[in-house]
This record gives C-alpha cells, sequence and structure tokens, in this order.
C-alpha cells in the first residue's frame, strides 16, 4: 500500500469541515481548517456567549438516525453530553398548543365554537379534497382543513422561508409533515402511549435528546483542539478570497487573516462547506459563465437572534417555542436554560433567543442592535412570555446564509456547478448545507464530509456524497453502509 499522504484544506470550521478534518487527521493526513470566524468554529452550531450567557445559534438536538454519527459524537465529546426532555409548543391567541399536534390538546385551548368550526373545515376538506393539491396551502388544507392550516402552519412557514404557503410546492409539504395528520393525532391523544407508540417512530417525536453541557460549540471546539493534537491546523479569522488549481491539478487557497495579511497555502484536495456563490465567485480559472450564472442564481435565506436576559419567572420550560401570531415578527423562541442549565451563569436569570427570519440587507437585518432588542423587548411582553421590567438586558447575533433557499431552480443550478466540478475541478469537494446548497441538517453534514474523507482516502470515488438525505440510515461497518437514493424534498415554489 502506498505511503503517500493527499495533503487537504477544508474551507469553513462548521460539522462538515472539522469532521472531515478529524477523520483525516486519524489517518496522518495533513490537513488545514480555514475559519473566517475570529474566535468560534462550529458555524451555525457554533455557541456565541455575552456576559457570561451562552447562545445556541438555531437550536441543536444532538439525535441522528445514524448510529455511525452518534458514535462520532460520543468518541469527541464523551461525558460531556447531558439528557435533556424536549418540548416545543406553537404559540398562538395567547396560548401555548402542543407540538407535534394533539388533536384533545389543540381543540381544547381553541374553544368550543373555533373548535367546531375547525373540525367542520376538517370534514369539509376530507370530503372535498383538492384534487392533485399544487401547493403547501392545498396539501396542507387537504390534511386539516382550511381553518387549522390558518391557525397553526401559515404564518410561521410564511416567516421561514419570506414565501406566500400558496408559492411553496405541496411535495415539500408532504415530506415535511409525513407520518402526521389530524387522525394520527387523535390516535395519539386517546389511547395508552404504549399502545400508540408500535411500529416505527416519527422522528419528530423524540422526547429526549443529547445536548453538549455547555452548547453544541463545546462539541466543535473539543473536535477543532483534538485535530490540532493531531498535527491538523485550524486557523481562525481567515477570510478565503481565492481558490486557484493549477495545470498539474494542486490547489492554491488564498485567505486574508483579521490583521489583512495575506496567506498562501498549498494542497492536493480542498473540502469546501462554504456557501457555493461565494466559492465559485473566488475559484480559478474562471468557471464558465453558465456556471458562475448558476451559483449567482443560489439565494440564502438569514435570521438574527436577539437574546435577552430575564429575571427567571418560569414562564414556560419548552425547548423554544413557535410563534403563529401574524401581528409580530418573531417568529421562533429558544429558552436557552431549557437546552441546559449551564448556558445561564446565575440561577435567578434565564436568557429568551427570539428569532427573526430575514433577508441581508433588509430592514431588520441592517437595524440597529439597540433598535431590534427594543423590538424584541416588546414583543416578548405583548406576547406575555414576560412583563416589562423582567428584561434586564439584550445581545443581537446576526446569521448570514443560515438557511439555503430551494426554489424551483435551485436544483438545476447545482447540478449545473456540480457536473462542472466534478468534470473540469477534480480534487474539490462539495460538504455541507451551504457548501451543497442542500436540505441538510447537523448530523447529514457531518456524513457528506465523512463520506468525502473516505474517497479521498481510497483515492476514488468511494460514496456518492450526495445521496446523503434525512431519511438515510448507515451502517458502522464499512461496505455494508446503505445510502438512500431519494434527496430530502425542500420547499419548491409552485
Amino acid at each position: 500500500m502506498s505511503s503517500f499522504k493527499p495533503s487537504v484544506i477544508c474551507i469553513g470550521a462548521g460539522p462538515a469541515g472539522l469532521t472531515a478534518a478529524w477523520h483525516l487527521t486519524k489517518s496522518g493526513v495533513p490537513v488545514t481548517v480555514l475559519e473566517r470566524d475570529p474566535v468560534n468554529v462550529g458555524g451555525i452550531s457554533r455557541t456565541e456567549s455575552y456576559k457570561g450567557f451562552r447562545f445556541d445559534i438555531g437550536g441543536h438536538r444532538f439525535f441522528s438516525k445514524s448510529a455511525e454519527i452518534e458514535a462520532l459524537w460520543q468518541e469527541i465529546l464523551g461525558d460531556q453530553f447531558i439528557d435533556r426532555p424536549r418540548k416545543s409548543r406553537i404559540f398562538y391567541r395567547g396560548k401555548l398548543f402542543d407540538y407535534p399536534l394533539r388533536a384533545v390538546d389543540a381543540l381544547l385551548k381553541l374553544g368550543i365554537l373555533e373548535s367546531f368550526l375547525c373540525m367542520a373545515s376538517y370534514a369539509r376538506a376530507r370530503l372535498m379534497p383538492t384534487a392533485a393539491p399544487k401547493n403547501f396551502q392545498e396539501w396542507v388544507t387537504n390534511q386539516f382543513g382550511a381553518r387549522l392550516f390558518g391557525i397553526f402552519f401559515k404564518t410561521y412557514t410564511e416567516k421561514v422561508w419570506g414565501m406566500k404557503c400558496s408559492e411553496i410546492s405541496a411535495d415539500w409539504a408532504a415530506q415535511r409533515i409525513k407520518g402526521l395528520s389530524l387522525g394520527k393525532a387523535v390516535w395519539h391523544a386517546l389511547v395508552p402511549k404504549k399502545l400508540a407508540s408500535r411500529g416505527e417512530t416519527v422522528k419528530t417525536l423524540i422526547d429526549s435528546f443529547r445536548y453538549p453541557r455547555l452548547g453544541p460549540g463545546q462539541m466543535w471546539e473539543t473536535a477543532a483542539r483534538k485535530v490540532e493534537e493531531r498535527g491538523g491546523k485550524v486557523l481562525r479569522g481567515h477570510t478565503v478570497t481565492g481558490v486557484a488549481r493549477d495545470l498539474s491539478g494542486k490547489w492554491t487557497v488564498t485567505s486574508v487573516d483579521a490583521d489583512g495579511r495575506q496567506h498562501r497555502l498549498e494542497a492536493d484536495h480542498v473540502i469546501s462547506s462554504a456557501a457555493i456563490r461565494d466559492l465559485v465567485a473566488g475559484l480559478e480559472p474562471v468557471p464558465p459563465a453558465a456556471v458562475r450564472a448558476a451559483a449567482n442564481d443560489l439565494k440564502y435565506r438569514d435570521f438574527l437572534t436577539v437574546a435577552l436576559v430575564v429575571k427567571d419567572r418560569g414562564r414556560f420550560d419548552d425547548n423554544w417555542i413557535y410563534i403563529h401570531e401574524p401581528g409580530v415578527q418573531v417568529g421562533r423562541i429558544q429558552n436557552f436554560k431549557s437546552w441546559s442549565p449551564e448556558l445561564v451563569p446565575d440561577p435567578a436569570l434565564n436568557c429568551y433567543g427570539l428569532e427573526y427570519f430575514c433577508f441581508e440587507g433588509d430592514s431588520l437585518w441592517t437595524s440597529d442592535d439597540q433598535t431590534l432588542i427594543d423590538l424584541a423587548r416588546r414583543e416578548l411582553v405583548e406576547l406575555g412570555l414576560a412583563a416589562a421590567d423582567e428584561v434586564i438586558d439584550g445581545h443581537v447575533i446576526r446569521q448570514p446564509k443560515a438557511y439555503p433557499v430551494y426554489d424551483d431552480v435551485y436544483q438545476e443550478n447545482v447540478a449545473v456547478i456540480r457536473t462542472w466540478i466534478e468534470r473540469d475541478a477534480a480534487g474539490l469537494h462539495l460538504v455541507g448545507r451551504n457548501g451543497m446548497h442542500k436540505y441538510n441538517n447537523q448530523d447529514h453534514a457531518m456524513m457528506t464530509a465523512l463520506l468525502t474523507a473516505e474517497n479521498i482516502l481510497a483515492g476514488r470515488a468511494k460514496w456518492d456524497v450526495w445521496q446523503v438525505n434525512q431519511d438515510a440510515e448507515y451502517h458502522e461497518a464499512g461496505e455494508d453502509r446503505s445510502l438512500a437514493l431519494t434527496e430530502r424534498l425542500v420547499p419548491a415554489r409552485a
């Protein structure tokens, strides 16, 4: 066997980049990870801090259908995991409804009249459904009725994606709400839990999960440290400005550090979890016009978190609450103490993260921090989840490119870029959510990186990383892994 060890540069120190570096350095491969953030690693799975408070960006439950990923988490973090109860609810008209929806809970809290109207609407939808529903609104209305659609689906979905429900593909609704129906909700509400849970477990119904005691960033800080202990490098504060391939197939990555100094690194392979649009813009030789146009056409949804420090009055113990009130802009509220008590340094206090979905450059994104803190405080009080005198401090965290936008042409655009890379840019590998512009969760992003690392070690395309999706299950023993053949569905325009 050849002793040659290919050199690798990973762009981005999120779950994908650090998983690749973790796996490659275990085999003695020289790896350098370049991370734009001058302080944190973990990407959207990082943990920010402010005055001793720690913030999970977006909320990350450590639960995977892949035993291999579960084992990898355990290998990295060991006894630093804690078991946490899963609790999420929907806020509507001043009341908190169980999520996933439980029929009896929902109907009791809606009241007799509204419940009657909802059931009548549901009966009408079942008797006279829309034939061949084309969009999210039609599909959900067929399943739940128009009134329940308006209460429990419309507002939040439109806040998250910035699209009307009538513009989102019905296919995405079928995937996102798979396994949940009003009939099944009634079943789960009325029969004993043990009997109701027989058969396959719906992933969204797990009632507990593991979580790093200091937040998800603890996982990736530990991974980065262990990569460096094996001889790898994790360079923070390095913004990649160019990725060039010479005639021999060698790659050169240029970056600028926090002090403005330029760096040039050479490697046999580049693994990128950066947004495809940004990566393609910096490639040399310059890709063909069709590839550049496809990359420029890719879009991203951004969000910001306003973390409010409050006096703890025990108002709710959910991990997060989905806000379905159309009169406020906040889309979701995290309760950081419910993720882990150690995220909050003072037991007399708590910290709520109010999440606002937006596009970079719009009025929310460009508002100054104090304006956003005032907005979040006002909306939290308006929702009745805190009194004005309970809010004592605030901090704003902006997350650009949090979600790739899955519009009606994104798959065609990604296919153009992928085809060109595989044909003309050997040694460049795309991984992760933004790196592949795919609807990857943390565990799926990690799997794309793990398989990419194995391809590099094998010197051939042993695995097709583009097959990784939410329902794929992997076995721990090499070639026995099975890859599902269907991609995770995403919201596309109807």
